[in-house]
């Protein structure tokens, strides 16, 4: 959808090519097996997918990661054997192994284009080994990069357990909250939950790291809101009670399908907020989250100010400078808008798949992010055609460009400053106190290439591409 030619102010939405240019989705078994302890991923595909996940999560000597490939070989895609027994071999392998709370079957391509049914073979087999079987299709043909992460949340959001009606569920359950609250006094329990004001259970959903979980946690508890839980949790065994009614948030903007499956399936709320990137990010996060609670903020505008100040120093390093997103991870449109509140100028914002309607209060933020800062509003491509985008970047000549790991090299060798996407992928670029990790790696190419001049040797690295 292009906006009309006399709303010039407005968000200007383009689409290209209809192609996906990102990392593949299947990487994101690399975070999830971490975050997820008792879980254990089996990844469906060729030998491709087994060369990627071993160069794309580097080769662990010392630790048995739980994952594996499930190789799909000639006969296989010949239908010449029986899908079912194959992997009901492979998965008591993993039972007897591992012992998982639960197995999570990746689909590839190759498991989409030979059409085999992982939905109707799963829940036949769950039964008869007696470990759940959560299935996610995460190819590269329907999704993008960081899409992977959202159909394995979408699928367990449909596990996620009812109010607890089982007693031996409710036994496990309530052992759990004595475990958490080991070695507290009755009357400190109740002082903490005192803290909180009074407001319906909220579940956020997205993957964090451990640290970030708390710290996201903690800043909501300032302000009398509990977090009922996360999904997923650091445990299968722990996935958050989900009933009519609870509130949803969500952390990250590539997960609409999941924020979808939450609305329809389990008949909760989402809170249509911005993504809790950069101080200005998780401020307007906050705040969404208090208002619809009917809560009154306190603090946050100091807050957001003495982190402002506290990076002033890798601001002054990019204030008046421009930034190229070619478009990889869906954390662009969020990136983008804190970049501006940094007083860069984003030329323009590609990202491989846009839901208007899950991203709405981040696109209303980027709006009103550009006109106090007195920036022009970026456009924005959808699955951008890179050929075009790079003979734009030739043109606009910007100071940085972010982008996946294929188009840096041969950017960097005609003196063009990059950034790998993925790097923001993995690292921890949530909250008030992440906001120096996120500018330590924008500023990481400038510094770099800076110290390179200062040394002379960018001159040599331009004959060198010459050559």
């Amino acid at each position: 959808m292009t906006v009309a030619q006399d709303q010039p102010e407005a968000l200007n939405f383009e689409c290209e090519t209809g192609n996906y240019h990102t990392f593949c989705p299947i990487s994101c078994v690399s975070w999830l097996y971490q975050k997820i302890e008792d879980s254990f991923f089996l990844v469906i595909g060729t030998k491709t997918c087994g060369y990627f996940l071993q160069n794309a999560m580097g080769v662990m000597i010392f630790a048995e990661p739980r994952y594996a490939m499930a190789e799909l070989e000639e006969g296989d895609i010949s239908a010449q054997l029986n899908d079912y027994s194959e992997l009901k071999r492979l998965c008591l392998q993993i039972k007897r192994d591992r012992n998982p709370s639960v197995i999570v079957w990746i689909g590839t391509c190759t498991t989409e284009i030979i059409k085999m049914d992982l939905e109707g073979l799963a829940p036949k087999l769950e039964a008869e080994i007696g470990i759940p079987i959560v299935v996610a299709r995460a190819n590269g043909l329907d999704y993008a990069f960081t899409q992977g992460e959202d159909t394995v949340l979408a699928a367990m959001a449909a596990r996620c357990p009812k109010n607890v009606q089982n007693s031996e569920e409710k036994e496990e359950r309530n052992a759990i909250q004595k475990l958490l609250s080991f070695g507290k006094k009755k009357e400190d329990v109740a002082a903490e939950e005192s803290e909180y004001a009074d407001h319906p259970p909220l579940v956020l959903f997205g993957s964090m790291p451990d640290p970030v979980v708390t710290q996201l946690t903690l800043e909501l508890k300032k302000h009398g809101i509990k977090v009922s839980g996360w999904l997923p949790a650091k445990r299968y065994t722990e996935l958050p009670i989900l009933e009519e009614g609870y509130y949803v948030c969500g952390v990250n903007p590539f997960l609409s399908r999941t924020a979808t499956t939450l609305m329809r399936r389990r008949k909760c709320k989402l809170i249509g907020a911005p993504f809790p990137i950069g101080p200005d990010g998780t401020r307007a996060w906050i705040e969404k989250i208090c208002s619809v609670f009917n809560i009154e903020p306190k603090g946050l505008e100091e807050r957001e100010r003495q982190i402002w100040e506290s990076v002033e120093d890798y601001l002054q390093l990019i204030r008046g400078k421009s930034v190229f997103f070619m478009g990889d991870n869906l954390l662009e449109i969020s990136q983008a808008r804190f970049l501006i509140r940094c007083g860069m100028t984003v030329h323009e914002i590609g990202i491989p798949y846009m839901d208007k309607r899950y991203q709405g209060a981040e696109l209303a933020l980027l709006e009103k992010t550009c006109k106090e800062m007195g920036t022009p509003i970026p456009k924005i491509i959808e699955k951008p055609d890179n050929y075009n985008q790079i003979q734009r970047i030739y043109e606009l000549q910007p100071d940085l460009v972010i982008t996946g790991m294929a188009h840096a090299n041969p950017l960097e060798a005609r003196g063009i400053n990059t950034k790998w996407s993925v790097e923001f992928t993995f690292a921890q670029i949530h909250g008030f106190t992440n906001t120096r990790d996120i500018l330590e790696l924008v500023t990481r190419p400038l510094r770099r290439n800076s110290s390179l001049k200062d040394l002379g040797w960018d001159k040599l690295v331009k004959e060198e591409a010459k050559v």
